[in-house]
């Protein structure tokens, strides 16, 4: 790990810890709306005015809050959030890709519709493989693209050595092929295989959060080259 991400572990490690106590958190909680004073803090969270300087102070610390004087009352100052308060407190971004591959075991339901939800997400390439590949897409799978105005990229399952490259981010969305692979893949999401159901609402349960996961990646991945794995 490099010196520039620890340093910016360590800053998020400390934000976290200062958000920790109960306390602290309801303080920046209301600074969100607007900027009190440290007596109407008080008044707020009614504990002594000792224990709210300590929660500022702890706060300012980390860059979280920041204190101004009054123009009208010089003896009286406001607490608010810095422009940055909150920066740093969700996870950042993972690394760059050139090319994000989804892996199921057939190839025919899960990996295909995680391909083509990624690309109305990200300008990042997708693809889909199968380690064991069908013969073709599920049908529960094209009826669920249907109903939510997705179209497939592939027409075809297509074997997992036919398509990933030693520089794809690699991500399983099937246990199986997951602990087939091993430690090969850069990701893993542990989602039920709706064929075996076979029913709508389970591969309508498997769209779902499928979206759900590839909105939050998609958010962490940058375009680019990828160094390649060992």
């Amino acid at each position: 790990m490099n010196t520039e991400r620890t340093m910016l572990l360590e800053a998020r490690a400390a934000r976290h810890a200062a958000l920790s106590d109960p306390s602290r958190l309801r303080i920046v909680d209301l600074l969100t709306l607007g900027d009190l004073s440290p007596t109407e803090i008080r008044t707020a969270l009614d504990i002594p005015p000792n224990l709210i300087n300590h929660h500022l102070n702890v706060l300012e610390s980390v860059g979280i809050v920041a204190r101004s004087r009054s123009e009208a009352d010089k003896r009286r100052s406001y607490v608010h959030l810095t422009p940055t308060a909150l920066e740093g407190l969700i996870p950042g971004l993972v690394e760059s890709a050139s090319r994000v591959v989804f892996v199921c075991t057939a190839n025919s339901a899960r990996s295909q519709l995680a391909a083509a939800l990624w690309q109305t997400v990200s300008d990042i390439p997708a693809a889909s493989g199968g380690t064991h590949p069908a013969d073709a897409i599920a049908a529960g799978a094209v009826a669920a693209a249907s109903r939510h105005d997705l179209m497939l990229t592939d027409d075809h399952p297509r074997a997992l050595d036919e398509v990933v490259t030693a520089t794809d981010f690699v991500v399983t969305v099937c246990d199986n092929a997951h602990e087939e692979l091993g430690v090969t893949g850069n990701l893993h999401w542990s989602i039920p295989d709706p064929v075996r159901v076979g029913s709508d609402a389970a591969f309508d349960s498997t769209f779902t959060e499928l979206q759900r996961r590839i909105a939050e990646l998609a958010s962490r991945l940058t375009p680019g080259s990828k160094e390649t794995r060992p």
